[in-house]
């Protein structure tokens, strides 16, 4: 898999958690703790994902 390719399913990864973010925010009760631990997740995708991108660009 190239960075391009790696990249972009971390995005779609991404995307997903956002969406499931969304979804556990608009439930008459929330799990705030399963919300936490999706932000988390998303957070350190999107940390792979600068890490990723600058090293792209530095080739």
């Amino acid at each position: 898999m190239s960075t391009v390719d790696h990249i972009q399913a971390l995005k779609a990864k991404h995307a997903s958690l956002e969406k499931a973010i969304d979804s556990e925010s608009h439930r008459p009760h929330p799990d705030d703790d399963a919300i936490c631990s999706l932000k988390k997740r998303k957070l350190q995708i999107k940390d792979q994902i600068v890490r990723l991108s600058n090293g792209a660009t530095r080739h």
